[in-house]
């Protein structure tokens, strides 16, 4: 099968083009591109079987290179490091991916899976991932956020703050003065929050800093939100805490 490598960073292209040359003899690599209009160019060089796709990558991400195809007759595997709502998108279309460091294993059953072309991704498949990004992941800001009833589409600036419950995540909403209860555990919602202007405070408590009204000294100290909810400061993480709402 002729392959392209499409991914942003120059090492996870190597390692991948690696374990397929010794893994994967099948598999031959015919272009490694750092962004979307190389992988444009090449796509239309080479006519590849199978894409190797980052899904974030600066300027165009994998599903605009999707989306910029035309007529696409390759069989896609994705590849992310950390995005578990985009995983949620490529599973609603049928596709594979692979989680990041690559697994041999792993990678050996998604090249076993586009050999027998259970992956082939056809027009239709591509239009139907591309409807549920525009209608679910990619409206504004908005997260999909999976729950026991299906996703939840929430914007990060209504969250005023999350609450572990074992396996899941409780997502307080100040807008809507309700909760919601989230299919992942809080370190999985941290990952994606963190750099949007959320602090774990608590092994069970990550806050929005903007929603903060005041905090209360003590051993570990507290914290009182806008809504007079009060989360408390675990000893360990006050002093990376003071440092960061001392930059706000």
């Amino acid at each position: 099968m002729r392959a392209i490598i499409v991914d942003d960073e120059k090492h996870c292209r190597d390692v991948l083009q690696l374990l397929l040359t010794k893994y994967c003899p099948e598999v031959v690599v015919e272009a490694s591109c750092p962004d979307g209009p190389a992988a444009l160019e090449a796509i239309g060089r080479y006519h590849p079987e199978l894409l190797f796709l980052d899904v974030e990558m600066p300027g165009m991400n994998g599903f605009e290179l999707l989306e910029a195809c035309e007529h696409p007759s390759f069989s896609v595997i994705f590849t992310t490091a950390y995005d578990q709502y985009a995983i949620q998108a490529i599973r609603h279309s049928a596709l594979d991916y692979l989680l990041k460091p690559v697994d041999k294993d792993e990678l050996l059953r998604a090249v076993e899976k586009a050999a027998s072309r259970q992956l082939q991704l056809t027009g239709s498949k591509v239009n139907n991932l591309l409807v549920f990004l525009h209608e679910h992941l990619q409206a504004g800001e908005r997260l999909a956020l999976p729950t026991m009833e299906g996703l939840r589409m929430v914007q990060p600036r209504d969250i005023l703050y999350c609450e572990a419950e074992g396996a899941y995540t409780r997502l307080h909403l100040y807008a809507e003065k309700t909760t919601s209860l989230v299919c992942r555990t809080l370190k999985e919602v941290e990952t994606v929050l963190k750099d949007k202007g959320f602090f774990r405070v608590h092994h069970s408590y990550l806050i929005n800093l903007s929603f903060m009204e005041k905090y209360i000294k003590g051993d570990g100290g507290e914290i009182v939100m806008n809504d007079g909810s009060t989360i408390p400061v675990s000893r360990h993480r006050k002093q990376e805490f003071m440092a960061r709402i001392e930059k706000l």
